[in-house]
């Protein structure tokens, strides 16, 4: 692992916080639209929604698997990174000569081809992106998390304007994805700082030691009983960024205000808020870790979702709803990193992009294929506060069986060990 130096310092820092600002800015104009997109401009119901992010979610979590395993075997190879970039730059074309005629006249042939492009390019990217980004602060010397917010800050500001954009005509918004996909293009393709050269080159010698895990290694993920109990903590969890905050929140808000066009383009807004407070909290929860530990942080993460997704329920004017809508800006992150310290904590590190999307990416999809349409036809048949009362339960659920299921910081060290502030300080004392 290479010393810490001044992020501003650290090529690999620059070049990872650049692709990943422009991948979040190409998949953010559009997917925050994207459930809208379908019910207000295709027509489609909640039932007809849920097959859709049901079809989604089965296609990404096929793929996260392969490209999890593909990672791990490249090291930091990019050709993942790159292949993911120039499906970007394709999504505005794809989507508005190829996605959209299919789902009007053949929806579930459309839905398939869309859900595979789609996936491969966002959704199952989107953690390719997050388990390379990590790997690299690994290697190279910097936090991830203060590169992850850039990621958060590219959403923010499409979400934006994505909006007003949206309102004008939302195929803009895709082929707004494909421009800043093509600048993810060329930061992938062509920015290679020294360092990683250097790497590269090492990884290359023949004679070098290997430090990349064996296909049997990456297998043997599944075979971990301490894996599965995590992914159904997060199968009842992280489950519903997408079921509730996407496929269901959008329409909710917009139809809040006088008229959809209104309510779309502050959602837009509150999103965008919402997004910048998410970016800030990537830097804030590094220290909440280091003060309550990896195992409390993730528990924390749950109870936030809990309580934001009841409080949708309690609430149902646009000034409560959108304060609510910001607990969101801290539950990301509370998920986002202590799931990956968590991986390197309890399991071997070199396995981190296997793990981490089997134990976290994957088991949200499993969620969302389960229970997307069933709690879209919740939804058409008994309305907004039923269901959100319903999501939130689960997530209750989930996170009383998580207080007794997640491993403590100290069990189980498989992998880089961690210590909060207290414990180093307890550390210093005694060595003094």
């Amino acid at each position: 692992m290479t010393k810490k130096t001044s992020a501003w310092r650290n090529p690999s820092y620059l070049q990872s916080s650049t692709g990943i600002f422009l991948f979040f800015c190409a998949w953010g104009i559009w997917w925050a639209f994207y459930s809208l997109w379908l019910t207000t401009k295709l027509g489609m119901n909640n039932t007809q929604v849920g097959n859709i992010y049901s079809v989604n979610s089965l296609a990404t979590l096929i793929i996260m698997f392969v490209y999890g395993v593909l990672q791990d075997e490249l090291g930091i190879k990019r050709r993942l990174t790159i292949f993911i970039s120039a499906i970007a730059a394709l999504v505005g074309p794809f989507v508005q000569f190829i996605y959209m005629p299919l789902i009007q006249s053949h929806l579930m042939v459309g839905a398939i081809l869309g859900s595979v492009v789609l996936s491969a390019g966002f959704m199952s990217g989107c953690s390719l992106l997050e388990a390379v980004t990590e790997r690299y602060s690994r290697k190279f010397g910097f936090e991830y998390g203060q590169s992850r917010a850039w990621g958060s800050f590219g959403y923010a500001i499409v979400a934006l304007v994505g909006g007003i954009v949206f309102n004008i005509n939302p195929m803009i918004n895709f082929w707004l994805g494909s421009a800043f996909g093509v600048g993810m293009l060329m930061v992938y393709a062509f920015w290679v700082p020294q360092e990683q050269k250097e790497e590269l080159r090492k990884e290359a010698d023949p004679n070098a030691e290997k430090t990349n895990p064996s296909l049997k290694e990456m297998v043997s993920v599944l075979g971990m009983p301490a894996l599965w109990l995590l992914i159904v903590f997060m199968m009842f969890t992280n489950t519903f960024y997408t079921v509730f905050d996407q496929q269901m929140f959008p329409k909710y808000y917009a139809d809040l205000f006088s008229t959809p066009a209104l309510g779309t383009q502050v959602y837009g807004y509150l999103n965008s808020f919402q997004v910048f407070l998410e970016s800030a909290m990537m830097g804030v929860v590094p220290v909440i870790m280091r003060k309550i530990g990896v195992r409390n942080s993730l528990l924390l993460g749950a109870l936030v979702m809990f309580l934001r997704i009841g409080l949708c329920g309690v609430f149902h004017d646009p000034y409560m709803v959108s304060v609510v809508k910001l607990f969101h800006s801290i539950e990301v992150p509370l998920f986002c990193l202590p799931a990956f310290r968590y991986f390197t904590l309890h399991f071997n590190p070199k396995l981190s992009a296997t793990l981490y999307m089997v134990g976290f990416q994957i088991a949200s999809q499993v969620g969302q294929v389960i229970m997307s349409t069933p709690l879209g036809m919740l939804h058409d048949h008994f309305g907004d506060r039923p269901t959100f009362f319903t999501i939130s339960f689960v997530v209750l659920a989930a996170l009383i069986y998580g207080v007794f299921i997640l491993k403590k910081d100290d069990q189980q060290v498989d992998g880089d060990p961690f210590y909060t502030d207290k414990q180093l300080a307890a550390q210093g004392q005694s060595a003094a």
